[in-house]
This record gives C-alpha cells, sequence and structure tokens, in this order.
C-alpha cells in the first residue's frame, strides 16, 4: 500500500496546524516554505480539507489557516479515504477496466482487498492527536527551520 504525495502533504498540513499553540493561525506560504512543498499544490489540498471541515480558512489581512476541530477528533483513517483517488491495488480491483485473463480463477483480488482493509483499519485506530504526541517539540523543530 502506498500513498499519494497528495495525502501524505494533506497528512503534513494537519500534523504542522496541530503543533501550533492556542489556534495560531497558519500561512500557505509558511508550510510551503517549511516543507518546501509547492504553494499551488498545497492550496488544492487546502481547500479539500477545508470543505471536509477538517481545516478552517479566515480571510483577510490577518487571515490564515487552522483545525477547525481538536486533534483528538480528526481520524486518520478518515483522511486518507477522503484524500486518497482510489485504492485500486492492481487491474481487478476495477471491473470497468479489468481485461486480466486469469481473473475468473485468481485469489489474488482477495488478498489485497482483505490487506487493504486491514492496512484502513490500523489507520482508523489513530488520530491526529497521536501523529503529534509532544506539540512543544514541533514547535521547536519549525522555528529552528524557519531560521536556517
Amino acid at each position: 500500500m502506498r500513498l499519494t504525495l497528495y495525502t501524505d502533504y494533506a497528512l503534513r498540513v494537519l500534523i504542522y496546524l496541530a503543533a501550533k499553540e492556542n489556534d495560531e493561525l497558519s500561512s500557505i506560504r509558511e508550510i510551503s516554505d517549511t516543507y518546501g512543498i509547492s504553494k499551488n499544490h498545497l492550496m488544492k489540498i487546502i481547500y479539500q480539507l477545508g470543505k471536509m471541515g477538517i481545516i478552517e480558512t479566515i480571510r483577510g489581512r490577518n487571515g490564515g489557516i487552522r483545525l477547525a476541530m481538536k486533534p483528538k477528533d480528526i481520524n486518520i483513517g478518515k483522511v486518507v479515504r477522503q484524500t486518497e483517488e482510489d485504492f485500486r491495488l492492481v487491474e481487478c480491483f476495477d471491473p470497468e477496466n479489468n481485461f486480466c485473463v486469469i481473473s475468473p480463477v485468481c485469489g489474488l483480488r482477495h488478498i489485497l482487498n482483505h490487506a487493504l482493509a486491514a492496512y484502513l483499519a490500523v489507520l482508523d485506530q489513530y488520530t491526529l492527536a497521536d501523529l503529534v504526541a509532544d506539540p512543544e517539540k514541533y514547535r521547536m523543530h519549525f522555528s529552528k527551520q524557519a531560521g536556517k
């Protein structure tokens, strides 16, 4: 199983925001500079996370972004399901485009389906709070990165 960069970056944004103190606002530029990620790519991610209700965006001169929920209420499995395009691990996961000649006798699809379900079940056991166990350590790290 492998996550797309889109999901990876979405999780990084959430970790970054969770590490902020007292709902402090962040900017796309700040996050982009911290991780070395394209601002345009981040804007798409921020937009989707906002539509999902996980972050809120505040417009205006003193605006920015922050979590809209407590980190303990943001389930990692749910975020991954909503940010990944699809979970078709092999051709036979897509019935409309399955041209595999061994599909009728092959058991791989069922095994991979089971593996995918287990993968997502593990992610469902964790929240954003679990990923940011020591926010102070993250804040110190981010401030050192900004001072480069």
